[in-house]
């Protein structure tokens, strides 16, 4: 099954938020991060990484 990683991002954020409440800052710096992180040239480590 495909899930835009737009949707997973907007469901994992929700998520956080309505079960940890941490503060809005944190949340949109972890989720943009994540998004930047897999669009760039260490996606390919990060993965290799996660797959073993």
């Amino acid at each position: 099954m495909d899930v835009p990683l737009w949707l997973a991002l907007i469901v994992v954020g929700y998520l956080g938020i309505k079960l940890i409440r941490p503060p809005w800052w944190l949340v949109v710096v972890i989720l943009l991060g994540g998004y930047l992180l897999a669009d760039s040239l260490l996606a390919p480590l990060i993965d290799n990484t996660i797959n073993q």
